[in-house]
């Protein structure tokens, strides 16, 4: 399994927000998420990264096996995890190119791989910024500073792609996105479909899974998975509301 949790409780500020969940994510498939405000979801995202201030109190989480929560966030990102903002921050006097090598060399380093050099990261990051409709000139700029809504998701898909990782999740990578940039981060996510990764997409709305299909589809209500189906049960939520699943 690529991804296990069982039973996570986990609270914030003392408030318990997530109250048993449990889930599994095998390789070469794609999830998503779906609940109302408030339901947990970004909390399930911000707890696997290993962000301050997200107390796990009782449950499991392992990655390929890995006990994911003895990691630190540094370690759990060189150990394939990645996570997807739904606003991604700026970094102001940190170009992309720079923020980007410095990232990708330091989770080799951790997982005992070579550097890669500069002229060979520069063919990388190129192609993959071609591909998803990022201006080559934005990489020299600070991270996201000055960018759209729609260019900080691009530049997000960008920084994906070139850290590989196996384990994807992406919180409301929708959110702001006009029709025409939707379409590019939806492709650079199904270009990042593969049988030994797994994507967890993390929504409110029924309209990204028109572009990017899952597999899965698991409604979160009050921090708990309560029902599975397949890309079936985001039309129904999309007609009916959570109100009759939560009921």
């Amino acid at each position: 399994m690529m991804l296990k949790i069982d039973n996570l409780h986990v609270a914030v500020d003392g408030k318990e927000i997530l109250k048993g969940l449990t889930l599994a994510l095998a390789p070469g498939t794609v999830h998503a998420i779906m609940g109302p405000n408030g339901a947990g979801k970004s909390t399930l995202g911000y707890t696997l990264a290993g962000r301050d201030g997200y107390d796990v109190t009782a449950g499991t989480a392992t990655l390929g096996g890995q006990d994911l929560l003895a990691l630190a966030p540094h370690e759990r990102a060189a150990a394939g995890l990645f996570l997807g903002l739904q606003y991604p921050v700026e970094i102001p006097g940190v170009s992309n190119l720079a923020f980007l090598r410095t990232a990708l060399n330091a989770q080799r380093k951790l997982r005992g791989e070579a550097e890669v050099s500069a002229g060979d990261f520069l063919k990388l990051v190129r192609a993959k910024a071609k591909e998803l409709g990022l201006d080559p000139e934005m990489l020299k700029r600070p991270v996201n500073v000055g960018f759209s809504g729609g260019e900080k998701k691009r530049n997000e898909m960008v920084q994906m792609a070139v850290l590989d990782p196996k384990m994807m999740v992406l919180d409301e990578t929708d959110s702001g996105l006009d029709i025409d940039a939707l379409r590019v981060v939806s492709q650079g996510i199904n270009a990042m479909r593969a049988p030994d990764k797994t994507i967890l997409l993390i929504t409110h709305y029924q309209r990204l899974l028109d572009y990017v299909e899952p597999d899965f589809i698991h409604v979160m209500v009050d921090g708990r998975i309560v029902k599975t189906g397949d890309k079936s049960l985001a039309l129904e939520l999309e007609r009916e509301g959570y109100g009759a699943i939560a009921a």
